[in-house]
């Protein structure tokens, strides 16, 4: 496929527009760039984005999913945006009442992205959905131990990450 300086432009156009707080227009000039290239990951992506700050969730999903398939003739994701897309889509799943497909899907990002406490932090709003409670706890108190610059967090490090294995065990 050869570069297509219309659609950068175009692109460009609305995600400031979107970062303006013209979120209306940036989703119409989006779902319209949809459009004219479906097999677009990029163009998908920020079309999901803007429709999922609207509150359009259900909107949003098949223009993550799209994003998400690759393989198409257009420009792929850069990690950083496939990173943004997985934890879109997941959340969206959750909100939506989709908690194993949200579970399935960010259990799949945290192995690809293990470095991002946000992947893991929705993963574990997932589990608690579909009442995989110690699972959820596990992951968020290790998630705690490892990241927060409290002092008495900090002091705790080990303890916590002990005891984040078996919340139950009694010694």
């Amino acid at each position: 496929m050869e570069h297509d300086e219309d659609r950068d432009v175009r692109l460009a156009e609305a995600v400031a527009l979107r970062g303006q707080g013209h979120r209306e227009e940036a989703r119409e000039r989006l779902v319209a760039l949809a459009a004219r290239h479906p097999e677009d990951a990029e163009v998908a992506y920020q079309t999901a984005w803007a429709h999922d700050v609207l509150g359009l969730e259900k909107e949003a999903v098949p223009y993550y999913e799209r994003a998400l398939a690759g393989g198409g003739a257009g420009p792929g994701l850069t990690p950083e945006d496939r990173r943004g897309a997985l934890l879109g889509l997941g959340s969206t799943y959750r909100v939506l009442g989709r908690y194993d497909d949200s579970v399935a899907l960010l259990t799949g990002a945290v192995e690809e992205f293990p470095e991002e406490g946000s992947l893991r932090t929705f993963l574990a709003m997932a589990l608690y959905n579909t009442g995989r409670h110690h699972e959820s706890t596990r992951l968020l108190l290790r998630l705690l131990a490892a990241t927060s610059d409290d002092p008495s967090v900090r002091t705790y490090h080990k303890a916590i990450e002990h005891y984040a294995e078996d919340l139950d065990a009694i010694e």
